[in-house]
């Protein structure tokens, strides 16, 4: 049985960008997460332990958002190899951040870094 967790539309306020202006001021992040992960026998016990809690997952997320970046593709990669370091029942994980209106010279309403590992 292949299963998903998702935590979709998880919002930030972080530190993230090449421009020292945008790691000054800051701006909104939206994170998307898919963990592909054997959760049949959660299906079965209705354990948290035969899980992964999402509200872990979530502070884990946080934390590596809290954490000022130059690139989003950084940020991804550390977020990932976190949740690879403390949960190795993880089979594959989705990640996607949005950097909301981006400095781009123009009129976008999000830049989006996508990592499928």
């Amino acid at each position: 049985m292949e299963s998903c967790i998702k935590l979709k539309g998880m919002q930030f306020y972080a530190h993230h960008g090449v421009m020292e202006q945008e790691r000054l001021i800051g701006n909104y992040f939206t994170v998307d997460l898919t963990m592909t992960v054997n959760i049949e026998k959660a299906t079965f016990s209705d354990r948290l332990e035969d899980t992964i809690n999402y509200a872990d997952i979530f502070q884990q997320v946080k934390t590596e958002m809290e954490i000022p970046s130059n690139l989003l593709e950084h940020v991804a990669g550390r977020i990932i190899i976190r949740l690879r370091k403390e949960y190795p029942v993880i089979e594959k994980i989705e990640l996607s951040i949005a950097k909301h209106r981006p400095p781009v010279g123009g009129d976008v309403s999000e830049a989006v870094v996508t990592l499928i590992v």
